[in-house]
């Protein structure tokens, strides 16, 4: 399933990627780390995002989430306007990661369902193009909070979805507080050897009900969710070229070289040498 992966340089702002307008009128089916949402500008759009296709209208939004198979079967020439961030602006958030497995399958926003969410994000996603154009104090910053504004409305709508189909009594369910704390507590101790059922103790839960917890919500096993938060640590670590590459593995909470340097190729596609030697020349 994962075999055409794309690669993805943010050369101007770490963590996100904005695409004017794109004269591809089609993309073979591939994979990023990265999430990418598209304004629809043109009649005739047609997509693939796994193993269902999409025909969004003018106005409305495509959104791809990290990792996932995806393909421009079609678009008008110039027919769209995307934005590209890096998967950590998620991860490394308790109410995103926590939201994920519900996020994840919204895929289509529509302009005639849902016109006013639709202005509501479009207008920061072109505000989000204006100012990645600009040269200005805490650009990469301001670029952020847009994002998580985006993310916000967008999570806001699809939790309210949520909760009108599966009822409040389940929405409300104790377990969400459990998955907030355990990847809180996830995120605090990464870099430290922390374990499965370390985890679920502090969460107060038995491993067998965490693990199947876990799985439900993030839709990965803990060991492939913790080596993808420890793989963005190393990323952070390795810009700083005083530290050596056996140190940022230590460092992100890796405790071997051989399983860092695999699970670094599997998530990025590259080795933590060609990543940082991609980095340095992006920046120079």
């Amino acid at each position: 399933m994962f075999m055409d992966k794309e690669i993805i340089n943010f050369t101007n702002i770490h963590g996100i990627a904005v695409v004017d307008s794109t004269c591809l009128t089609e993309f073979p089916s591939h994979w990023h780390n990265a999430a990418e949402f598209t304004v629809v500008q043109k009649k005739g759009a047609k997509y693939r995002i796994g193993d269902a296709v999409y025909e969004p209208g003018i106005g409305d939004i495509m959104l791809v989430w990290p990792r996932e198979l995806h393909e421009i079967l079609y678009m008008p020439r110039n027919g769209s306007m995307f934005f590209q961030f890096s998967s950590s602006l998620i991860e490394n958030n308790t109410d995103l990661a926590a939201a994920s497995r519900f996020l994840n399958k919204c895929h289509l926003i529509s302009r005639r369902k849902n016109p006013d969410l639709v202005k509501q994000v479009t207008d920061l996603i072109y505000e989000l193009q204006e100012l990645y154009r600009k040269s200005e104090h805490f650009k990469e910053t301001r670029c952020k909070l847009l994002v998580y504004q985006i993310l916000l409305l967008i999570g806001e709508y699809v939790m309210t979805e949520l909760r009108e189909q599966i009822g409040t009594e389940k929405y409300s369910d104790k377990s969400w507080d459990y998955i907030r704390a355990a990847l809180s507590y996830i995120s605090e101790h990464s870099c430290e050897d922390i374990s499965e059922s370390q985890v679920a103790a502090k969460t107060g839960l038995s491993p067998y009900y965490f693990s199947k917890l876990f799985n439900e919500y993030t839709e990965m096993s803990f060991p492939v969710y913790i080596s993808g938060i420890r793989v963005q640590n190393a990323i952070n670590l390795l810009v700083n070229e005083k530290l050596s590459i056996t140190e940022c593995a230590f460092l992100a909470g890796f405790q071997s070289t051989t399983r860092f340097n695999k699970v670094f190729r599997e998530i990025t596609g590259m080795t933590p040498r060609e990543y940082r030697k991609l980095h340095t020349r992006n920046h120079n």
